[in-house]
């Protein structure tokens, strides 16, 4: 196994070669992504083309990445507002107790029992397909487990010594959450952030890849991985391959940064990163 330090670096080395791939790309290639040329439909990889191209003749490489910064749009704005709302309702949840955190839990519970993606597809159905119905089903579906763990954390923060004694001093519940509880839950809530952006590009890639994401139209990995079915069957692997590692490889990227700083708040447990 490798040593934890190098996981670290390598994933850290991934990440910022993905964040720069996606805004040097195109800028640096004067190709359309978009553009159709059937004359060169599903030519292999190749120095024009190092990603081959698709059943119209666009090059994949641009088009996976395009597909890779929707993914990651997708996922680090589903991963803040859904962070934001979870710490929130954890927050409060923890902090007032009593009548306010049993209907708080109870509408997590309600959520929960739903199956994420099905609760996704109904999000967005009722929206055009676009970006932002996506992120909205990323968010609807995913606060519910940073809430779970902010309220834990604020519950075992609330009989430390120094709580008490803001409470003794005459501090209201909202002032010691605000002022006491919040602070020593941000970087928990940090993590669970970016724990959230694999899933948000996985859920994103699933949605297109059902056809209910983003228009057929508009780069998307999932909506390149569906409609490269049919070549695959042909023995056409590479319009299935890349899509499909530019999914992969930057979520397992992302994972192991978050696994790293799981493993630096705390030191004593080995993360278990479960995806």
């Amino acid at each position: 196994m490798a040593d934890p330090r190098t996981r670290t670096r390598v994933s850290a080395a991934v990440t910022a070669a993905v964040v720069l791939t996606v805004l040097v790309v195109p800028l640096a290639v004067p190709l359309d992504q978009q553009a159709v040329d059937l004359a060169a439909k599903l030519q292999p990889p190749s120095w024009a083309h190092p990603f081959g191209t698709d059943e119209v003749g666009r090059d994949l490489l641009l088009r996976s990445v395009y597909g890779l910064r929707v993914s990651l749009l997708v996922g680090v704005a589903a991963a803040l507002a859904a962070t934001v709302i979870g710490t929130a309702v954890g927050a409060v949840a923890g902090a007032l107790g009593g009548w306010t955190d049993r209907v708080l839990m109870r509408l997590v519970d309600l959520f929960s029992s739903v199956p994420h993606l099905l609760l996704g597809i109904f999000v967005v159905t009722m929206f055009r397909p676009g970006v932002w119905p996506v992120v909205a089903s990323v968010v609807v579906t995913h606060w519910l487990s940073t809430a779970r763990i902010v309220r834990a954390e604020v519950l075992s923060l609330r009989s430390r010594p120094y709580v008490d004694a803001a409470v003794s001093g005459g501090a209201s519940r909202w002032r010691v959450a605000v002022r006491h509880l919040l602070p020593a839950v941000l970087p928990q809530a940090g993590l669970a952030a970016v724990l959230m952006i694999p899933h948000a590009i996985w859920h994103e890639s699933a949605l297109s890849f059902l056809g209910l994401g983003l228009p057929t139209h508009q780069a998307s990995l999932g909506n390149m991985v569906q409609s490269a079915r049919g070549s695959l069957l042909a023995g056409d692997w590479w319009p299935t391959l890349f899509p499909g590692l530019f999914i992969i490889v930057p979520t397992l990227a992302v994972a192991g940064l978050a696994a790293a700083w799981r493993e630096r708040l705390n030191p004593r447990r080995r993360s278990e990163l479960s995806l």
